[in-house]
């Protein structure tokens, strides 16, 4: 349905100096699915977005909607934005405060060059402010809704045009933190039953599994790695990738040699001897980071059975979280964190055994710089 291809965005800084956005960007969105540009400040994502929305020009690539092209450097294509028909949410809601929640989700209806009728107008809003569950408030001024509230009616703004592609600009990043939370469930809701093709850009990893069908996680203008949030959270493709979504444990080590079992090796780490995981064939000798999550790693006081991957350190510090207690376990020179059940009480300066799944430890390449 969206077709992002070799995109590339550059802008001059206070010196004058050129500052590449946007490096060779590219990507697929299926109709109906919600794909999340992720990435942290400075990275290329909101560049990438408005890209789309036509907000910037890049200076090479190509953009299709539904097979259209509605930018190309190659053909010296430009849609200008007003013509595009795309939906847009940003930071700011921009909600006019001297309309009515109605009035404000009929405004782009009303100046669009379709000139619905007003019978029209009124049944494609009332439509979306159900949708957004705000048709109760219709008459409500603008101004006397909460931050959730504006959120919605946001949306429903950018949905009363029926946009073929709704873009989305960190929009939860100005509620609470329950808040947020409990609009990610509405956002996930509508998206699906409305079967919108979305893209969404976010610095929150926590949003982006929540909420995405494929995540595109960008560094330095660039795409790092593509694929579902349980592909990027389990199978990161680097070190940076690793780190940003959820909490690790990195470990330097060398390869000893391949394991027997495909696609598994066996390294002398930093904590000792491992087996562990990788995508691609490594070598002998070469140098590696191992990364495991602390979900990963089994605690227990007695050693487990199976002696793979099995390490005996002492319990440095630990939280209690509630439903869980995160464990820093001192191995050698090196603290491994780990999360286990409350049940598990060994106290501070207590010897413990840690289990590390092989399967879920990961080898990587360094973060490229």
């Amino acid at each position: 349905m969206l077709s992002v291809r070799g995109l590339s965005t550059e802008y001059t800084d206070e010196h004058g100096s050129a500052v590449r956005a946007a490096q060779d960007v590219s990507f697929e969105v299926p109709a109906g699915k919600l794909f999340t540009l992720l990435g942290p400040s400075g990275c290329g994502k909101t560049t990438t977005l408005r890209s789309i929305a036509g907000l910037e020009k890049p200076r090479e690539g190509e953009i299709s909607v539904g097979g259209a092209l509605i930018y190309s450097s190659k053909n010296g294509v430009f849609i200008p934005p007003s013509r595009r028909g795309l939906g847009m949410v940003f930071q700011s809601y921009a909600i006019w405060p001297h309309m009515t929640v109605f009035e404000n989700a009929a405004f782009p209806l009303q100046v669009s060059r379709s000139k619905p009728t007003r019978k029209e107008i009124e049944a494609r809003v009332l439509r979306v402010l159900k949708a957004v569950a705000l048709e109760e408030m219709a008459g409500r001024e603008a101004t006397k809704l909460s931050g959730g509230q504006q959120q919605r009616l946001a949306l429903a703004r950018a949905l009363v045009m029926e946009p073929p592609l709704l873009l989305l600009d960190e929009p939860l990043s100005n509620l609470d933190a329950k808040l947020r939370e409990r609009m990610r469930f509405e956002l996930k809701r509508l998206q699906r039953e409305l079967g919108i093709t979305t893209v969404y850009v976010t610095h929150d990893q926590s949003e982006a599994l929540a909420l995405s069908h494929s995540i595109a996680v960008m560094n330095r203008g660039r795409i790092q790695q593509t694929g579902a949030p349980r592909e990027i959270y389990e199978r990161p493709a680097n070190q940076f990738v690793a780190d940003f979504i959820g909490t690790t444990n990195f470990l330097r080590a060398t390869v000893d040699a391949a394991d027997g079992v495909p696609g598994f090796h066996r390294v002398a780490s930093e904590v000792g001897e491992l087996v562990v995981r990788a995508g691609d064939a490594l070598e002998p000798g070469a140098k590696v980071v191992i990364s495991v999550r602390p979900e990963d790693i089994r605690l227990s006081e007695s050693r487990p059975q199976d002696g793979r991957n099995v390490l005996e350190g002492t319990v440095d510090t630990k939280v209690f979280l509630g439903e869980s207690v995160d464990f820093r376990v001192k191995v050698k020179d090196r603290v491994l964190q780990s999360r286990a059940h409350p049940s598990l009480g060994t106290r501070v300066g207590h010897p413990i055994y840690l289990s590390l799944d092989a399967e879920k430890c990961v080898a990587l390449k360094e973060t490229p710089e």
